[in-house]
């Protein structure tokens, strides 16, 4: 829906407050996947690499007390679904992590005593492991030691903490705990996302000091090669590796690992090491149509810091679905929008109406944001130009709905209010 609700973004939306309802929406779900995916250039061979991806499962940890809940798409489990998602490796073997305000929890309750093992089926096999070590234990001498397998996640924490408590002669030493975290502890165990939209741009910054985001780039691309319209990341893929693409041929060549070699033949497009792929193997057309000026000096044969060179216009700026500016600026202010003019609408004889009868009356012909301003006037957004214009032409003069340009000296209540 286009409708300006207090929840649902909108072009009326300052970034701010883009930010705050987003926020309150992301809370609700979990990191499912994190794919990486590394370029490396292959020794001894001229502007040739190859891509290493790799797709780790999350999944939410259950430890004492604490038990995560979120929330699952319908329309997003239907796209994993066709796609043969593997629910076992993200519900079953996902790794298992926690962010740095249930750590810091976690920490507290251990430390203080206020801790114990909440799930029946931990205790059962809990018990398990201590009769396995009491038994040892009667038969064992000093220096003696056993290895408890098949102990995985945070349940080995917990079977530490239990054999410490119950056997207070025996030393316990987690041989191998969550290597995973300590790689990455710095984009997993953030705190939920701040409150402040600034603070938010800053921790993110910090963590990625260069960020460029492919629907950024391509956006510029299709305009500057007139390409057919795409709406996901493995159609503009497919274009850009096509013969529409002039420069398709210029770039780097660029082959899989051989332990990735799934991704040659067939597509992936549920897991987000496959969409790393595809970000990362896409931004050279982008580079390569980059005007090169006239010169008798050999043009250097492209390369992965050239291509960074010519997308330095694109780095740490954001593209932003909807709202009050077009792209999130992660290095500083954020940049005025360019978008069409804001309308207002008037309305006569139609006693009542909502900002839901509006946007039903004018969504076959386009889609518009509403925005009450008073009883009987209501805002219109739209990020396409030629949308304003046709709704200016066809409403005008129109009995019931006039559409105007929006003046805020003119139309503010505000302004108006202070002019009586």
């Amino acid at each position: 829906s286009n409708l300006s609700g207090p929840q649902q973004i909108s072009l009326f939306d300052l970034p701010s407050e883009w930010y705050l309802k987003t926020r309150q929406s992301v809370q609700q779900f979990t990191i499912c996947q994190i794919g990486l995916s590394v370029f490396s250039s292959i020794e001894g061979e001229s502007n040739k690499y190859v891509a290493h991806s790799c797709n780790f499962f999350l999944f939410p940890t259950t430890f004492g007390i604490l038990d995560s809940e979120f929330s699952f798409q319908a329309s997003s489990v239907q796209f994993l679904n066709q796609y043969g998602f593997d629910y076992n490796k993200f519900l079953k073997n996902g790794i298992p992590y926690m962010n740095e305000e249930q750590e810091k929890k976690i920490r507290h309750n251990i430390l203080t005593g206020n801790w114990r093992v909440r799930s029946s089926l931990d205790k059962d096999q809990i018990k398990v492991v201590i009769d396995e070590v009491t038994r040892w234990l009667d038969l064992a001498e000093e220096g003696d030691w056993m290895t408890l397998p098949g102990i995985t996640g945070f349940q080995a924490f917990e079977v530490q903490l239990v054999l410490r408590k119950a056997l207070p002669n025996i030393w316990t030493v987690l041989e191998k705990f969550f290597p995973f975290s300590q790689r990455t502890h710095c984009w997993l165990s953030g705190s939920f996302p701040p409150e402040s939209y600034e603070d938010f741009k800053l921790n993110i910054h910090n963590l990625f000091p260069i960020l460029i985001d492919t629907k950024n780039v391509t956006k510029d691309v299709w305009k500057e090669l007139s390409f057919p319209r795409v709406s996901n990341l493995s159609e503009v893929y497919e274009v850009l590796n096509s013969d529409l693409n002039p420069t398709k041929d210029s770039g780097p060549v660029i082959i899989h690992a051989s332990k990735c070699e799934k991704y040659v033949e067939t597509k992936y497009p549920h897991e987000a090491a496959y969409d790393a792929f595809l970000c990362g193997s896409g931004e050279k057309p982008r580079c390569l149509s980059a005007p090169c000026p006239r010169s008798a000096v050999p043009i250097p044969e492209p390369s992965f810091p050239l291509y960074l060179d010519v997308l330095a216009p694109y780095v740490n700026q954001v593209n932003l679905i909807r709202a009050g500016v077009p792209k999130i600026n992660f290095s500083g202010p954020d940049h005025p929008s360019i978008r069409p003019p804001t309308l207002i609408l008037r309305v006569r004889r139609w006693p009542e109406v909502s900002e839901q009868q509006i946007y039903r009356e004018f969504q076959n012909l386009c889609k518009f944001d509403v925005r009450r301003l008073t009883r009987s006037q209501f805002l219109l957004l739209t990020n396409k130009f030629k949308d304003a214009r046709s709704i200016l032409k066809e409403y005008r003069c129109h009995p019931t709905l006039q559409v105007s340009l929006y003046r805020y000296w003119r139309h503010s209540p505000d302004v108006t209010c202070l002019l009586e």
